[in-house]
């Protein structure tokens, strides 16, 4: 209300109503400091009540953050939409703020990141329940629009003043706790240790060194034999790839192969493993041939089909002699391109693998979709089969799938005389393992095949 005096003595009121500009500016406020799609607390909200959350830890009051990522976030927006995608979020959101007390903030830091700011933290036992009780929650799927999401959260935690008194310095310890808990076992809760920073510089190290070492040709390729059971001769070899380090010695493919597929490397990589697989494979004998794997990073991010052809053309093997293996981890992504260019692997006479058979939940789906030449059942149900009941059903039904299907088995993982004659037994159609050979470098195939052709085992 406003009040002008007139010179007579008189005044003038005006009232005017405010209600909207008030709206208005309580709504920009809002937008300002708040993430729209979820409606929780933003980036810049979040900055400002960690930093009193830090003041009241330096007196006394611990604090945690928690740093949440939902795990494979990416292939629900890939397989289902964007809209779904959002629907999940908002739902992601709803469970979180469920889960803790109404003095804690949830905030979404962008994309499928969000994080949690817990007081009055008076032991770690506090943050750990919370943490679990926010993975359990996870566990349950949830339900959108008729499509029933199973997704699980990593969770990175860091507790202040002990692990930071500034918000840059906690942000940065709690993020390396989350990427620790996504790169080792996706679904879990790590808090953050002096020695991550370490093991994150080691990593980087061993970055720079695996961008480097293709130059420097510090890899090579060893194979291994699978062999023919109703024959007992050598019907193909593996290429299974290894990397010696100037300085670490021989690095193992569990440590590397992930970081290559992370940082994109695997497809320069996965390049070179094919084209020197089929140029050493073309001097052995015409009928044994090559298994090469490939990654999803390679389907996504390089032109498979033309990698192949060009690696066929240049080693002058015949297309029927090589074999490319993948996983389901390959279909899950960008399904129908992918299917569309092993078709045309396909149509040119190349074989294609499915590898680790009955590991994944929808094999069999992808065997209604595409018709592999060959499944490759998985060491772990071969590992047990002669003294558990289960993992030896296991293995008769996949022989029998294969058998209905038309598509070749290979057992992997075979350590014994006995499990090779089981699965002989069984109808499968190949084995590989240590008991058969080792992976030997490619100087030593011929001794090799001579050698295992002359036991016939």
């Amino acid at each position: 209300m406003h009040y002008q005096p007139l010179p007579n003595g008189e005044w003038v009121a005006t009232h005017e109503d405010v209600t909207e500009r008030r709206r208005a500016e309580a709504s920009i406020l809002f937008m300002a400091r708040h993430d729209m799609l979820t409606k929780l607390p933003n980036r810049a909200l979040f900055h400002e009540r960690l930093e009193q959350a830090i003041g009241l830890a330096e007196r006394g009051d611990e604090c945690a953050v928690l740093c949440l990522d939902l795990d494979h976030f990416k292939l629900i927006n890939d397989t289902l939409g964007h809209s779904v995608g959002d629907a999940l979020l908002q739902a992601a959101a709803g469970r979180l703020q469920s889960c803790v007390r109404e003095i804690d903030t949830v905030a979404r830091l962008g994309g499928d990141e969000f994080a949690i700011i817990q007081l009055a933290v008076k032991r770690a036992d506090d943050v750990e329940i919370l943490a679990n009780h926010i993975i359990v929650a996870f566990r349950q799927p949830f339900d959108l629009g008729g499509h029933q999401i199973a997704i699980g959260i990593s969770i990175g935690v860091a507790i202040a003043p002990g692990d930071g008194v500034t918000c840059d310095k906690l942000l940065k310890n709690v993020d390396i706790a989350l990427y620790l808990a996504k790169t080792e076992a996706r679904g879990m809760v790590r808090f953050f240790e002096p020695e991550m920073d370490a093991r994150i510089e080691k990593r980087r190290l061993l970055e720079l060194d695996l961008r480097g070492a293709l130059a420097h040709n510090e890899f090579e390729i060893y194979y291994q034999p699978l062999i023919q059971l109703n024959t007992g001769r050598v019907a193909q070899f593996e290429a299974l790839l290894r990397w010696h380090h100037p300085v670490r010695g021989l690095v193992s493919p569990t440590d590397f192969i992930p970081l290559a597929e992370e940082t994109g490397v695997i497809v320069a990589i996965g390049e070179w493993v094919l084209r020197t697989a089929c140029f050493e494979a073309q001097s052995w004998p015409a009928d044994i041939s090559v298994a090469v794997n490939l990654s999803s990073v390679q389907f996504k991010h390089g032109d498979i089909v033309s990698t192949v052809k060009a690696a066929l053309s240049e080693s002058g093997l015949p297309s029927h002699r090589l074999e490319l293996e993948i996983t389901e981890s390959v279909l899950l992504q960008e399904s129908e391109a992918t299917l569309s260019a092993l078709r045309q692997l396909r149509v040119i006479g190349i074989a294609v693998a499915l590898d680790d058979f009955g590991t994944g939940y929808s094999s069999l789906s992808y065997l209604h979709r595409f018709p592999f030449d060959k499944i490759k059942i998985d060491q772990s149900f071969v590992r047990d089969m002669a003294s558990n009941r289960d993992s030896m059903s296991i293995v008769r039904a996949i022989s029998g799938l294969g058998q209905s299907l038309h598509m070749k088995t290979t057992a992997e993982g075979v350590e014994t005389l006995a499990q090779l004659d089981l699965l002989r037994d069984e109808g499968c159609t190949q084995a590989q393992g240590y008991f058969i050979s080792r992976p030997k470098p490619a100087h030593e195939i011929p001794l090799l095949i001579e050698r295992l052709h002359a036991l016939v085992l």
